[in-house]
């Protein structure tokens, strides 16, 4: 099974930017801080929704989704 991580430093940035810290970043999505960590670690995922809706919060483009959520640090073979 192919596990996928993402790197979300740019996002991280942008976070700090927009919102100052990740609590606040979290509670703006109605998530705990404790799952944005695990989204961070690519133990769980964004939705399409918290996409779309940081996206507009961020004054960013469509187009900028990809660098934002969707750069992958490394792809990582599991075998049971």
């Amino acid at each position: 099974m192919k596990v996928i991580i993402y790197d979300y430093s740019k996002l991280k940035g942008k976070v700090r930017e927009v919102f100052g810290t990740n609590e606040a970043y979290a509670a703006f999505l109605g998530i705990s801080e404790a799952s944005l960590y695990e989204k961070y670690k690519s133990e769980s995922y964004f939705n399409q929704s918290q996409i779309e809706k940081s996206i507009l919060r961020f004054n960013e483009k469509p187009e900028m989704i990809p660098a934002y959520f969707f750069t992958k640090k490394v792809e990582n073979n599991l075998t049971n």
